[in-house]
């Protein structure tokens, strides 16, 4: 077996502090290598950020002596074009599903490419824990999930398939009236608020945004779009809660695990 390195990689951000929590979240990745200088892990991004972008990235662990290459794609669906045109540029799809720009990269390391977090369970346990400070009587409540999502048919079916996921199991756990998804792109958002304002039943309206870290949309969009209505919000997103390093970890420790079964095979 080669050596190993991890690329994570996410979309890039002219926010400083976009950037300083992503950084933090890939620092705290702990695998049980990285103490010996086994696997290093290198943070990139799709985009803005100069000289971090995703061949930098590859560049680097390459001078490591990196053969094989784990890439995690930070992002928060399947739905994502950006997750399926990084694939293609990295030579893990023949083509890609959508218009891009994206020319394949410089590399000689092998790629394994892990999932994005869609609808791993580790997404309903973050909002869940985010929700907590809004949630009263969760018998009584409406959880309205928010994500960006696409109008591109295929792309869109990928957003609502993996939030639909995400919904059920925050219901299961929390114990909602409801819970159901809504997305930016195309705008579901006010459709299904005022689907619940015409419901008799006396029930709290809680929206909650399904984004990778606070910004434009948490903090802008979300609050414009919902301006009328009555609900319960926070703002808060995936990043900073430190369940997404360990989800990093994990994903990243079994995709390494393959390789290894891989080589010794």
């Amino acid at each position: 077996m080669g050596k190993a390195g991890v690329l994570v990689i996410s979309h890039g951000s002219r926010s400083p502090e976009w950037v300083r929590l992503i950084d933090r979240a890939v620092a705290d990745i702990r695998l049980p290598a990285i103490e010996d200088g086994g696997v290093p892990v290198v943070s990139s991004f799709l985009e803005i950020v100069e000289g971090r972008l995703i061949q930098d990235g590859i560049d680097e662990l390459e001078a490591m002596g990196v053969a094989d290459l784990v890439v995690v794609p930070l992002f928060v669906s399947y739905g994502s074009t950006h997750v399926d045109e990084i694939r293609y540029a990295l030579g893990d799809l023949p083509e890609a599903s959508s218009d891009t720009d994206m020319v394949p990269f410089r590399r000689e390391a092998s790629v394994h490419v892990c999932p994005p977090l869609d609808d791993d369970p580790v997404v309903a346990d973050i909002v869940l824990h985010h929700l907590g400070s809004l949630s009263a009587c969760p018998e009584r409540e409406r959880v309205l999930l928010i994500g960006h999502g696409s109008e591109l048919p295929d792309f869109y079916a990928k957003w609502k398939s993996g939030m639909g996921s995400v919904a059920r199991r925050l219901q299961e756990l929390g114990g909602f009236r409801e819970v159901r998804t809504a997305l930016l792109l195309p705008d579901e958002t006010r459709d299904a608020l005022q689907t619940w304002r015409e419901d008799p039943t006396d029930c709290d309206v809680i929206v909650a945004p399904l984004f990778l870290s606070s910004g434009y949309f948490t903090n802008t969009v979300i609050p414009d779009r919902l301006a009328g209505f009555e609900y319960k919000y926070n703002g808060k997103a995936l990043l900073p809660h430190a369940s997404v390093s360990r989800w990093m970890e994990r994903v990243a420790a079994e995709a390494l695990g393959r390789i290894r079964t891989e080589n010794i095979n």
